[in-house]
């Protein structure tokens, strides 16, 4: 993943990419734990989908003041998704450091825009003609209320299909992230090709990448629209650098590894010549 340093060292606590290079003993019940977390993380990110699935399309029907206005829920879910994210990517380098910083700014100014105060309806609502007060639960999600003022689809069904398509980004991003980690640390000490990694070379990367993308379509915001596409250049950029870190410590092993196993899309391709 992309939050190890690029070379062996003994206080490395995980490995950046495909690797973990920490030689550790494999003691079972670190294992067991490990094991644990990323089956709580991929339980509840399954829940989360399911619970949306399960949702009557007009079920959302809070108007705007019973939903904003809440900062408990902002704290906590800030405090959930920035434990996550460090938990998960344990940034070492100073790069590393840089993204998780703007990452957990996306998080942060997501959930206050999600459940405190909705500065993007505020701007948005005059252009659009009516009061910012008209955009309850439903109405919030403003591309499912983008569709419906078109007459394409109805609200609810927008909000549906709009929570449907997001939370299945974000559920498949969440279980990326702990099942790269959970690999990582599972395989101390060696160059890691099997499972996830047998598919794709940064999971982690492109699991933060799907998250960004999903919570952007269930809520979008003028900052996190302006903040994505800079995060995902920047994790973009720290795969790459990664790839030419583990070239240089593991040449012609990750090479062929490389050369075989995509760096973002899952699929295997024909081995090329070295």
């Amino acid at each position: 993943m992309t939050t190890l340093p690029p070379t062996s060292r003994s206080d490395s606590p995980a490995d950046a990419g495909a690797i973990a290079r920490t030689p550790a003993p494999r003691w079972p019940l670190g294992k067991i734990v490990r094991t644990g977390i990323w089956a709580a993380v991929t339980l509840l990110a399954l829940a989360a989908l399911i619970l949306t699935l399960r949702e009557h399309p007009d079920g959302m029907r809070q108007p705007f003041d019973a939903w904003y206005g809440n900062w408990r829920s902002v704290a906590l879910a800030s405090l959930l998704f920035l434990a996550f994210l460090f938990g998960f990517t344990a940034p070492r380098r100073r790069a590393e450091w840089r993204n998780a910083g703007l990452t957990s700014a996306f998080f942060i100014s997501l959930f206050t825009e999600m459940f405190g105060i909705p500065l993007t309806i505020y701007l948005l609502a005059p252009a659009l003609g009516i009061p910012a007060s008209a955009f309850g639960l439903q109405e919030s999600h403003l591309w499912a209320y983008l569709l419906s003022r078109t007459g394409l689809i109805s609200l609810g069904r927008g909000v549906y299909l709009v929570m449907a398509v997001s939370m299945a980004l974000v559920g498949l991003g969440v279980v990326l992230l702990a099942t790269g980690w959970r690999q990582v640390h599972t395989g101390r000490g060696h160059l890691v090709t099997t499972g996830v990694y047998g598919h794709i070379r940064h999971p982690q990367y492109v699991g933060l990448i799907l998250t960004i993308l999903g919570f952007n379509i269930q809520w979008p915001t003028f900052l996190t629209l302006l903040m994505a596409p800079v995060l995902i250049v920047m994790y973009l950029r720290l795969a790459r650098q990664e790839d030419r870190d583990l070239e240089g410590e593991f040449g012609e092993t990750y090479r062929k590894y490389a050369s075989v196993v995509n760096a973002f899309v899952p699929g295997r391709r024909r081995l090329k010549a070295l």
